[in-house]
């Protein structure tokens, strides 16, 4: 199976700590890790730590661009990048013992809608047995809807699309039609303007998604599990308890699951099953470093999925 992850605006996240942090003076701080990241990005990391082959279309700008290709490469990523004049955008976390933490995030380079021919020469000949994910914000100059055009003569030629992006609204999931998307409490709220009190709310507003056209879709709660509804009928997956180091990356991660159960011709309890462990897993560790194997398959055993 070919399975291709777009990334149209990627980012630098750079986490650092002050022992004592002051606005209005000045703070000396520790560099504690920089990562080459995006949405996008996130999905082919989880795939590729778990052997599942994979490529990454990143656009990236032209100042910093080499040394991020260069970091996703050693991390063993297929990288096709599509270059834009000017630098990736960062993203600066300060953190703190015992506070909250502080976020500070750049612009980064801008770049028109012409990029998206060099998109799909990147991504190439396209079939049934393929797998594309749109994840993550368009950059600055892009259009959301030359990206959909281009998002639906993929799916035309037969692939199967995830969509996982603010920058798309309901109304034009919904036209759209993805093979899969996967908002978190938070997104579908805002998505919906509905509130999600319960595993029940959430399997009614993913419901009602799925009659509308979408085939898959999944809606994670956090601690308290996901719902997924498709034509084989409604599941609700209960998720052990954990804990959370960083839940940054986490909602790539279960895409990137529910993408290598399919791929494996999984039936559906056990993709949302191998979805929902990719994610958990990815909480247990630093910011969007990707979920690793031995613990996926130790949580497996203990995620129950039952019918709605």
């Amino acid at each position: 199976m070919k399975i291709v992850t777009l990334t149209l605006n990627p980012a630098f996240d750079v986490h650092c700590f002050a022992d004592n942090f002051k606005p209005y003076h000045e703070t000396i701080a520790q560099i504690t890790s920089i990562q080459a990241g995006g949405k996008g990005v996130n999905v082919s990391r989880a795939l590729t730590t778990n052997g599942v082959e994979n490529t990454a279309v990143i656009i990236v700008g032209t100042e910093n661009g080499p040394e991020f290709c260069k970091a996703l490469e050693k991390d063993g990523l297929t990288v096709m990048p599509v270059w834009a004049d000017g630098r990736i955008r960062e993203n600066i976390t300060l953190h703190e013992s015992d506070k909250p933490e502080t976020r500070i995030s750049f612009t980064g380079f801008t770049c028109t809608d012409d990029i998206l021919d060099s998109i799909r020469n990147c991504v190439g000949a396209i079939d049934h047995n393929t797998i594309i994910t749109f994840t993550g914000s368009i950059s600055g100059g892009m259009n959301v809807q030359p990206v959909l055009a281009m998002l639906s003569d993929f799916k035309a030629q037969g692939a199967k699309v995830v969509i996982d992006s603010r920058s798309v609204s309901l109304r034009e999931l919904i036209e759209f039609k993805p093979w899969l998307i996967k908002p978190n409490k938070d997104e579908i709220e805002y998505y919906t303007n509905q509130f999600v009190n319960s595993v029940e709310d959430a399997a009614k507003i993913a419901a009602a998604l799925f009659d509308k056209g979408i085939e898959n879709v999944m809606i994670s709660l956090g601690g308290d599990g996901a719902v997924l509804v498709c034509a084989q009928g409604a599941f609700y997956a209960d998720v052990p308890d954990i804990s959370v180091v960083s839940t940054i990356g986490a909602g790539d991660s279960t895409i990137a699951g529910f993408i290598d159960a399919t791929q494996k011709s999984y039936d559906i309890e056990n993709a949302l099953r191998r979805a929902i462990a990719y994610g958990t897993t990815a909480c247990t560790r630093e910011g969007t470093l990707p979920p690793l194997p031995a613990t996926i398959h130790s949580l497996e055993k203990q995620i129950k999925i039952s019918k709605l």
